[in-house]
């Protein structure tokens, strides 16, 4: 899996989307939005801070590490 890359991006015109199962109320999540072929993370508590930046593949081996338990 390739390593995520911090980043900063003009995110003025993404949007942000949160687990389904995440609590509404819940400020321990992140939050991920589609930035061309890119997937960019970001802590939902902290939404100007830092951000990650995965590629389609990166994202798709991390969400399969996450899933097995790896």
């Amino acid at each position: 899996m390739g390593s995520p890359r911090l980043v900063e991006v003009d995110s003025s015109g993404l949007r942000w989307l949160k687990s389904s199962k995440s609590k509404d109320n819940d400020p321990n999540c992140v939050e991920i939005a589609f930035h061309g072929d890119d997937v960019l993370v970001r802590d939902s508590k902290d939404s100007h801070g830092a951000r990650l930046r995965f590629s389609a593949a990166g994202w798709a081996a991390l969400l399969a590490a996450v899933r097995t338990g790896a």
